[in-house]
């Protein structure tokens, strides 16, 4: 099924319109199916986003240097980690070396969480189950190309 099918547009004015449009929709398309499997667990994607950076860094982290590796930067990361610690799933403590900053780190409930997530990642997986291997590293390697212009 085309994109033109799928949003019911006829033509496009050139191909690199058609592929901005097509990126915007299978965007909404994509975060559509992850959204099922985090409403499941009673979080967001940008949640899980926090969820997954903290336990990557073992260490706590600042809400600076979770900023810097979300992949939605425009979020408001301090409200969303505030969420994750009244949730339970994330903790917040006064930074020892400069008690004007906090350090957040994932929690044993959030480890869980993610776990459990985890457990899921062949379904996660299988959304792009029509692409090869060489087709998936293609587009990684087409995508990466886009925002190179920046």
């Amino acid at each position: 099924m085309g994109i033109e099918k799928d949003i019911n547009q006829q033509s496009f004015r050139n191909d690199h319109q058609k592929a901005a449009i097509n990126l915007i929709y299978t965007y909404n398309w994509l975060n559509e199916k992850m959204k099922l499997f985090f409403d499941k667990e009673g979080i967001t994607g940008q949640q899980f986003n926090i969820l997954r950076i903290l336990r990557g860094a073992g260490t706590p982290i600042s809400t600076l240097q979770i900023r810097e590796r979300m992949l939605d930067k425009m979020s408001d990361t301090s409200r969303i980690v505030d969420r994750l610690v009244l949730k339970g799933l994330a903790q917040k403590n006064t930074c020892k070396n400069d008690k004007r900053l906090v350090d957040v780190s994932i929690s044993t409930k959030g480890k869980k969480l993610l776990e459990k997530i985890d457990g899921h990642e062949k379904e996660m997986d299988a959304i792009f189950g029509s692409l090869s291997p060489a087709e998936a590293a293609q587009l990684n390697k087409l995508l990466d190309k886009i925002r190179q212009k920046d």
